[in-house]
């Protein structure tokens, strides 16, 4: 019997340092590759800040560009990438389209607080908090709601919809449904089905930190509420692949009219919605560069000068009017029209 409790303790306490290890880290935007505003014509913003569930400070951003608009849509990053920067040029198309956008650091991400991000069922807490504030702060217009997300965002723009069922309108982009799946589908590439023995412990330390959030699903958001809901996903996701989101998503609402179903075939995960002509001629060229260097650049004693060489290289060499500009616009004509149709 002690030995069976001994059993138990260890594999949860092994599952709880894997999760920690692989998901409760601080997350910083790699400064050569990021976004500014002054690489998009007529895009401003104005900063905010706000507190999320254990006090933490938040930094948020409110984009616009022009007047007139009719609607606030409040995005939700992904994950690893540290904070919103990356998803600028997608703020910057719906605020050239007609709406404000809301977007900001999750917690352990670029400028807010955290000594790591917790974990994913931290990014819904976040994003309760986020909608809150934009609802009730004062601060914005009485406007309609609607929620971009991608990758963790997209779980997190689904899942806070039992918390939020007044928001019109969700597209999500490479989502899945439970906080816990991303453990998942990663173990399982590195242990296989053993992955299973781990899960129990991964959903109950889940549970302990964060409660019902923990538990909530996307399913359970959508059954919620009556947004509209758009699903977008690549089939070729190595990362989250489809069934642990859109084939789920699509066997249960097919013929609902709520829901839109964009499948796309051979996108991946991080460039989902990109046009990655560009990015794959650049990183292809990186990729050249760094094998003409006069020494090892994976040594460690190697490791601070290759990191200053490479900065050096994105910062001659990068395109930024075409590394800002990688969106499938047609794509993103889709999403502007969804919105424009569900915002009322």
């Amino acid at each position: 019997m002690i030995a069976a409790l001994l059993l138990v303790v260890g594999d949860w306490a092994l599952s709880v340092t894997i999760y920690n290890d692989n998901f409760n880290q601080r997350f910083e935007s790699y400064e050569p590759l990021m976004l500014y505003v002054d690489d998009f014509d007529g895009l401003q913003r104005t900063k905010y800040e706000f507190s999320s569930d254990k006090g933490q400070r938040l930094t948020g951003y409110m984009y616009s560009a022009g007047e007139n608009q009719h609607g606030i849509i409040v995005m939700a990053h992904g994950f690893g990438g540290g904070g919103h920067n990356s998803y600028m040029d997608c703020a910057n198309f719906f605020a050239q389209h007609g709406y404000y956008v809301f977007v900001y650091d999750a917690t352990g991400n670029d400028e807010s607080e955290g000594e790591g991000v917790g974990g994913f069922p931290q990014g819904v807490i976040d994003l309760d908090y986020a909608i809150s504030f934009v609802e009730e702060s004062g601060n914005f217009p009485d406007l309609p709601i609607a929620l971009f997300g991608h990758s963790w965002g997209g779980y997190s723009v689904c899942s806070v919809l039992t918390y939020h069922p007044e928001v019109k309108a969700v597209i999500e982009c490479s989502g899945f449904n439970s906080s816990s799946d991303l453990f998942e589908t990663e173990g399982k590439k590195q242990v296989g089905n053993g992955i299973y023995l781990m899960m129990p412990f991964v959903k109950l330390h889940e549970r302990i930190n964060y409660g019902n959030y923990a538990s909530n699903t996307a399913m359970d958001g959508f059954a919620a509420t009556e947004a509209a809901v758009m699903v977008v996903h690549s089939a070729d996701d190595n990362v989250v692949p489809t069934e642990y989101g859109y084939d789920r998503y699509y066997e249960e609402y097919k013929g609902n009219p709520r829901f839109s179903f964009v499948r796309l075939e051979d996108t991946g995960h991080n460039y989902v919605y990109d046009d990655t002509t560009y990015s794959n001629e650049f990183f292809a060229d990186l990729d050249k560069w760094i094998e003409t260097l006069d020494y090892d650049y994976k040594a460690a004693e190697n490791r601070e000068r290759f990191y200053a060489d490479k900065v050096e290289y994105i910062h001659n060499h990068l395109d930024r009017d075409r590394w800002c500009n990688m969106l499938n616009t047609d794509l993103f004509e889709e999403f502007v029209d969804f919105y424009d149709r569900h915002m009322g």
